[in-house]
């Protein structure tokens, strides 16, 4: 068993795994024995894990738990998003390490990895949603507990967001157009597509300023292209601003100084 196995394992390959290492968490009911306790889940310190369409992506996963005869391990960490999307990481292979918090409580963490680009993959772009984090909590007395969604987090696809204000320089009063793009991972064939139909914001921040404010709102068109125009009045930087969506994180793209004359 590998150390960190990859997201997207499917068909033949998780069944064998089952197989050979008893029920995963997404096959075993919620149970235990005993006063053992999950007390807190935490998955990429409580944010979002994004991925993009080349870079692998590790995301730190801690269990904390409380037994009166103390924490022996924690067997399994699993992720489980859309079927047949998942990723587990196993005590047997040294990836999880449990320290003492008390004689009670231990904190146990291991690291799951997402590659956009491992031979069984992300299946598809539904992939971006909200996982089920599952664990399995063994104390020395042999109590256990096994919680199939003791935290949920969510997976999102990378987002991108460019700017272009034009001319530059402009004269004061004179039309300013300003273009870009919204686009974001498609794990489908890894490269980056046009997100349509999407709310951004065009900002603006005046030359030995710090803060932007908001001009105007618009949409994305089709293929996700951003244009609109505004009046020049003043030396300072456009930049377009995405707030995100459930599946795709927020984005700002790089001001573009205009010199106005």
């Amino acid at each position: 068993m590998r150390a960190s196995m990859r997201l997207g394992l499917l068909g033949t390959s998780a069944a064998l795994i089952a197989t050979a290492l008893g029920a995963t968490a997404a096959q075993a009911e919620d149970g235990g024995s005993g006063d053992i306790t999950i007390d807190k889940v935490v998955v990429n310190g409580g944010k979002p894990v994004v991925v993009g369409t080349t870079n692998v992506v590790s995301a730190k996963v801690s269990v904390t738990a409380s037994d009166d005869s103390g924490i022996a391990e924690t067997t399994y960490i699993s992720a489980f998003g859309p079927n047949p999307n998942y990723a587990q990481i196993w005590a047997d292979d040294g990836d999880i390490t449990c320290v003492k918090v008390s004689a009670t409580t231990s904190t146990c963490s291991g690291t799951l990895t997402f590659d956009p680009q491992a031979s069984t993959g992300f299946v598809n772009n539904a992939a971006a949603a909200t996982w089920n984090l599952g664990t399995l909590v063994s104390a020395n007395d042999l109590d256990y507990i096994h919680r199939d969604a003791a935290t949920t987090f969510k997976v999102q696809r990378y987002s991108k967001l460019t700017v272009n204000a034009s001319p530059e320089p402009v004269k004061k009063g004179k039309t300013v157009t300003v273009t870009g793009k919204l686009s974001r991972a498609n794990w489908e064939d890894n490269e980056y597509h046009g997100y349509t139909n999407q709310s951004v914001k065009l900002q603006f921040r005046k030359k030995n300023s710090s803060t932007y404010t908001t001009v105007k709102t618009i949409k994305s068109n089709s293929t996700g292209n951003l244009k609109t125009t505004v009046t020049a009045s003043t030396d300072g930087y456009y930049r377009y601003s995405f707030a995100g969506t459930a599946t795709t994180p927020p984005v700002n793209a790089a001001g573009d100084f205009v010199d106005v004359q």
